[in-house]
């Protein structure tokens, strides 16, 4: 089982949590497999940013962003150098801290159009 370090989130959890994830899960997956409600509005097919994550430590053990990943990044708040789309992370052996941003934008769920 890979060890992933959630930091504290106001929201999703506030106290910030250790979770178990067995390889090959989707980081989106096994948060919410663990009681983290992270958003993903288009049902993890890469298509919005909601469930934008930056991973402060592992990154190197993932597998590198596919250049769709990385347009849906360009739109994501707060982007860093080490932000992914959990949907798209691929759990490894190799332990993880994440941190999910405060804000995230959800067109949908505010009601906006493009």
């Amino acid at each position: 089982m890979t060890r992933i370090t959630v930091r504290p989130h106001a929201e999703l959890c506030p106290e910030g949590r250790v979770i178990e994830a067995k390889p090959g899960v989707s980081l989106c997956d096994a948060l919410l497999a663990n009681g983290i409600e992270i958003e993903h509005a288009c049902e993890k097919s890469c298509a919005c940013t909601t469930c934008h994550v930056i991973v402060r430590e592992g990154i190197d053990s993932l597998d590198e962003a596919e250049e769709k990943e990385e347009d849906m990044l360009d739109k994501a708040w707060g982007l860093e150098a080490n932000s992914r789309l959990s949907c798209q992370v691929i759990v490894r052996e190799d332990d993880l801290v994440i941190e999910i941003p405060k804000y995230t934008i959800n067109m949908a769920k505010e009601g906006k159009r493009e």
